[in-house]
């Protein structure tokens, strides 16, 4: 039953406790018998040897359990910054989140940037204030942050107890009840009077929640006006509409560590996030008549899904997950992807427990699946039956901003990396692969430096490698800043037939790239257009500055002409390329730079020390805070200047800052100098 089913994400920043969290969550609904701990490298999510060692998520793993008669789907996502891709494939087959804030760091860099995310698929979420037991843990300075930083209205329906200054239960603000937790690892839930210090607090609160709500909901507002008893169902219901269109984001507190708050969690994602019913339907595009359709989710409509990860399994090969939007597919059928128009036949249909596989039959709408037996599949790939060839919404990833040359050791080893190679790029959309043609070098680029340790690692461990590394590079970008135009003709005489292409080509700056034919009366014939606009994005992958692709352009071809024997596809092809070469010459190029927003929470005693190190690496100053006696300096910098901070931050702070930093925007050179 549809009804019945949700498929939700875990996301946060670093260490706010997802995998904690989500290990509690497969114990109490009886998936595992035993708590795993990341600090132990004994957590069932966090199953890579990488993660294991670093006590971090790098790739998301998806589970599923049962509770309360509802099968959750459960992804759970990196936190670092470097991994954000993971969130983002992650939130765009998502119908609903549970946003993790540590109690004491509150709203932090990443947790704005899964925010953000969210909003852009508009993915329903609650909020759970997690770390409660900690040393300086601030319930309502977090509900504070989630409303002016995020722009949330964040609805509190639980408060926090505290005894002696130990965090010891909750308030559930909705039922009137107090909640304790027993035994060491908080199986059984007691429910008693709410205590009489936390009585005013808890009715506050409660009539806060009340009003709000009654703002909203015309039958529980004359409920509440007639001061009559408001039915929980009611409550609930008119949460859970609120929380599904977006309103509010209902906030829950506990501990997952120390047990306290993770079964009211479950309830809450059972009560308030979304089923696949409860969601917009999705679009779709039909490539034969260009239209735009609605994808409704029921099990009797034809088949649709997106792949939305791939992953290489050395016993069963490529792993496509996928979410399933309509009808149903068995293993052993056949289905059509749309995206590279080829017909592929399901070998096997799993649904995976982390790196556990339980095979299954069928698979049916709104679920979330694994299928083994694709060979051409990619991430963004639509999955639908032969002959209806639509397309669902793909999923965009950010351009990496970090290069390094690598170089294997031995021929043997050249054999082993390119094979290694293809792999993890199939897997990470954000996992880019060049070849330098006057170096000779190959080059990966990713988001960050732990990306491509990590990238490193894998290459070493997994498939045994023996490779040299060069120095981390920036992956500069070029651009245009002027309007130009430029005529070619290309002619080439041999011995036998000619090559003959004439073109007369625009460039300017645009957002993105775009290509425009203004060709009438047949100056060009039809099918060699599509030839010049390859040979246009051929020649703007390597600028006339240094060589690096060219962004933010629109290609106009104004005219041109033909000849009936000697033209060609390759002729146009490449007339489009030299035109485009000599353009860029003319158009004002310019070279870009990634630049990174930075965070740093530091004691005050050393602001001026950061502030003056930030000034001196090009950096900009945007805006300082103090939060719980601490600093917080926000600011922008090159990443061309931000190689081994993390060594001078601590030298310059005696080992007290700590900082994150993300790609914000590329800027001009020139300005970031």
């Amino acid at each position: 039953m549809l009804e019945n089913l949700r498929n939700i994400g875990i996301i946060a920043h670093i260490d706010a406790g997802k995998t904690t969290t989500t290990e509690r969550i497969l114990y109490y609904t009886g998936l595992t018998h035993k708590m795993g701990e990341t600090h132990n490298g004994e957590s069932v999510m966090d199953f890579l040897p990488y993660e294991k060692e670093r006590g971090i998520t790098v790739a998301s793993a998806a589970t599923c359990c049962l509770w309360k008669g509802c099968n959750i789907n459960i992804i759970d996502t990196p936190g670092h910054v470097d991994f954000t891709a993971e969130v983002e494939r992650s939130l765009r087959i998502l119908d609903g989140a549970v946003v993790i804030f540590c109690a004491k760091g509150g709203v932090e860099p990443q947790s704005e940037t899964v925010w953000r995310q969210a909003d852009k698929y508009q993915v329903p979420r609650i909020a759970y204030i997690n770390k409660m037991d900690a040393v300086g843990a601030d319930f309502f300075q977090v509900v504070g942050q989630i409303k002016n930083r995020l722009g949330a209205y964040p609805l509190v329906v639980s408060l926090p107890v505290f005894e002696n200054e130990v965090f010891c239960g909750i308030v559930d603000l909705i039922r009137e009840k107090f909640y304790t937790f027993s035994d060491q690892a908080g199986n059984e839930i007691m429910e008693s009077a709410i205590p009489a210090k936390y009585q005013e607090e808890a009715q506050n609160w409660r009539f806060t929640m009340l009003e709000n709500l009654a703002e909203t909901d015309e039958e529980l507002l004359d409920i509440y006006v007639g001061n009559e008893k408001l039915p929980e169902d009611l409550l609930l219901q008119v949460i859970r509409r609120n929380t599904i269109e977006g309103n509010m984001v209902p906030v829950i507190c506990g501990s997952s560590y120390r047990n306290i708050g993770v079964q009211p969690l479950l309830d809450a994602i059972v009560d308030y996030l979304p089923s696949p019913l409860d969601v917009q339907a999705t679009r779709a595009l039909c490539q034969k008549s260009g239209e735009e359709m609605e994808i409704i989710p029921s099990p009797e409509g034809d088949f649709a899904a997106l792949v939305f990860k791939i992953i290489s399994d050395r016993h069963v090969g490529r792993l496509a997950f996928a979410r399933v939007y309509a009808g149903n597919v068995k293993a052993g059928s056949y289905i059509y992807n749309s995206s590279k128009q080829k017909k592929e036949r399901v070998g096997r249909l799993v649904r995976m427990h982390a790196n556990h596989r339980e095979e299954i039959e069928e698979v049916g709408a709104g679920d979330i699946v694994a299928f083994i037996g694709l060979k051409d599949i990619a991430t963004g790939d639509t999955l639908c039956l032969e002959g209806r060839d639509i397309l669902l919404e793909t999923i965009d990833f950010p351009e990496p901003v970090i290069q390094i040359a690598i170089e294997p050791k031995t021929q043997s080893d050249q054999d082993k990396i390119s094979e290694a190679l293809a792999r993890i790029v199939a897997e990470d959309p954000t996992f880019k692969l060049s070849y330098n043609e006057e170096t000779g070098q190959t080059l990966i680029a990713g988001m960050g430096e732990l990306h491509l340790e990590i990238v490193a690692e894998r290459l070493s461990k997994e498939f045994k490698v023996d490779f040299n590394t060069g120095q981390p590079q920036v992956a500069y970008k070029e651009t245009i800043t002027r309007q130009a135009e430029h005529v070619t003709r290309y002619v080439k005489q041999t011995g036998g037939r000619g090559q003959f292409a004439h073109v007369v080509l625009r460039l300017e700056p645009a957002e993105g790239f775009e290509f425009v034919s203004k060709i009438i009366g047949g100056a060009i014939p039809r099918e060699y257009i599509p030839a010049v606009e390859a040979g246009v994005k051929q020649a703007l992958e390597q600028g006339v500055l240094e060589g690096y692709p060219v962004v933010n352009v629109r290609a106009t071809l104004l005219d041109g002409s033909f000849h009936e024997v000697d033209s060609s596809e390759l002729a146009f092809r490449t007339a489009a390329m030299i035109a485009t070469r000599d353009c860029l010459k003319k158009a004002g190029p310019q070279l870009l730079e990634p630049v990174m927003r930075l965070e740093i929470t530091s004691p005050e005693e050393f602001t001026g020390s950061i502030i003056n190190n930030i000034s001196n690496r090009r950096g900009r100053l945007q805006s300082m805070e103090m939060v719980n006696n601490t600093q917080v300096i926000k600011g922008c910098v090159p990443l061309a200047e931000m190689f081994g901070y993390s060594t001078v931050l601590r030298s310059l702070t005696q080992g007290r800052a700590v900082f994150s930093m993300e790609f914000s925007h590329y800027e001009d050179h020139n300005i970031a100098s």
